[in-house]
């Protein structure tokens, strides 16, 4: 759900919504789009998965990477939480990186 918010908040979806079936629970998102002149739709989230459970990737805040010169976000799980690689530098805290968005 913490990624969920990062996300929205950055941009990358329109919105949530909770969804129920067969008493099971989901998240539906909707992915921020634009069109192309041939009416065809673009999606605009590039999502890369960095640490996997048999091998974690750590950073210290000086070493957290840029994606795109700083136009994609790192989201990172740090000591204070899950946040992005812009909350984690002004707290000057690293932690683990989860992936790369852009």
């Amino acid at each position: 759900m913490y990624i969920v918010k990062i996300l929205l908040r950055e941009g990358f979806i329109e919105n949530v919504r909770k969804h129920q079936e067969n008493n099971k629970d989901f998240l539906v998102l909707t992915l921020r789009h634009r069109r192309n002149r041939k009416r065809t739709y673009q999606n605009l989230l590039n999502l890369k998965r960095i640490s996997q459970p048999g091998l974690q990737i750590y950073s210290n805040y000086q070493r957290i990477p840029r994606i795109l010169g700083g136009m994609g976000v790192v989201i990172l799980s740090t000591s204070r939480g899950i946040m992005t690689d812009r909350e984690a530098r002004l707290e000057r805290i690293g932690g683990e990186i989860l992936c790369y968005i852009w």
